[in-house]
């Protein structure tokens, strides 16, 4: 079993930064890559980037050069640092893992982006 918690959402303006922070707990030790994904109401869930446990990263391509990805092992924290924010990008944000054939999912974490 994981347990995910996300947190880090907001109110930024476009153009603007934030930083997501998801912490994991539980069975932690047999997590091998974490994962962000998005949604807003009426569209599926986009995944967004994910990382494995030795660092090698992924991004959509909606997102790449302006998102970043990173761990923090020893906090069991993985971080989604999210630069040069559109409109576009306003969503929940969840955090992701998968334990064997399992899917664990954070709550979620509300991203708006709006002058």
């Amino acid at each position: 079993q994981v347990q995910l918690v996300e947190s880090g959402g907001g109110l930024v303006q476009p153009g603007g930064s934030l930083r997501l922070s998801c912490a994991a707990s539980g069975n932690i030790n047999r997590i091998y890559a974490m994962n962000w994904y998005r949604q807003t109401p009426g569209k599926q869930r986009e995944f967004i980037a994910s990382i494995i446990h030795v660092g090698t990263t992924n991004y959509a391509a909606s997102v790449k050069g302006r998102f970043t990805i990173t761990r923090d092992n020893a906090k069991n924290t993985v971080y989604l640092q999210m630069n040069s924010l559109k409109s576009e990008d306003t969503a929940v944000y969840y955090c992701h893992t998968t334990l064997g054939s399992i899917a664990y999912w954070g709550e979620g974490t509300l991203v708006t982006v709006t002058s």
